[in-house]
């Protein structure tokens, strides 16, 4: 694409290191945007970094950087402010999430850690730079559900991870609401499963567990973390200025049998 969709915007994307994260941060550089992202794997968010500065694009990144926690995120908001003059667009791909069945999860490492891992990282977030878009005259924030926040998971102990993104879903309606008087517009993206770094070695490896997913999908392929940035870097341009508390769902047609 030569047009530069998001030319003179200032952009946070979490989770530079692998992903969905990755896939946005890169897309958004490219199409003009000045992005600032984050990851708590510091080797690998430093690698896509260099990666990224070899090739001439705006893209700074803050890490080791833990999104659970406020002096972290405040960090990564405070330089992208200090370094552009505002922020214009925020996506939140950042997440974790732990997987097991109800009889076998354990309360705190990893029921409350993956809420906090799926939802308090985007409450952060979004309450910091909601200021400075306020400042900015409005702004797009861009959070991620999922598939799992329609339907269950099957033959997968999913419930936190359902429990997580469905909150996202939710939440993100609410904040289209109180921002819709500032012009901060919110939005989700719902993906079914994506070919990512954490989800491969379960597609590659569990008996069976690529083909239950694919058995799904009226596109008969799954979903690369570029399907999901084309969708982000739509709802971040100025060309999605009338849509708000709007849900994607990027699922090869999934959730739609």
């Amino acid at each position: 694409m030569s047009q530069k969709r998001l030319e003179g915007k200032v952009a946070i994307v979490t989770g530079l290191g692998s992903g969905i994260g990755q896939a946005c941060a890169l897309m958004f550089a490219r199409q003009g945007a000045r992005v600032v992202s984050c990851d708590i794997n510091a080797p690998a968010a430093e690698a896509v970094l260099a990666a990224a500065r070899a090739e001439g694009l705006a893209l700074d990144s803050v890490h080791p950087c833990d999104l659970t926690r406020p002096d972290d995120v405040r960090k990564l908001v405070d330089l992208t402010v200090d370094r552009h003059g505002g922020i214009d667009i925020l996506v939140n791909a950042a997440a974790w999430g732990a997987f097991a069945f109800i009889e076998e999860m354990d309360f705190a490492s990893q029921w409350k850690k993956t809420l906090a891992g799926e939802l308090d990282v985007v409450f952060l977030a979004c309450q910091a730079v909601w200021p400075h878009m306020q400042r900015r005259g409005g702004g797009s924030i861009v959070n991620f559900a999922s598939a799992n926040a329609y339907e269950a998971l099957a033959g997968s102990g999913a419930l936190a991870h359902c429990a997580g993104k469905g909150g996202v879903l939710a939440m993100t309606r609410q904040l289209a609401m109180e921002g819709g008087k500032h012009g901060i517009r919110a939005n989700t993206i719902s993906p079914a499963l994506v070919v990512t770094g954490a989800t491969k070695p379960r597609l590659d490896h569990e008996p069976g567990f690529r083909e239950t997913v694919l058995s799904k999908m009226m596109i008969g392929r799954l979903g690369t973390p570029e399907d999901i940035a084309y969708c982000a870097l739509y709802l971040a341009s100025d060309e999605a200025g009338w849509v708000t508390a709007a849900d994607f769902k990027l699922d090869g047609g999934a959730t739609a049998w």
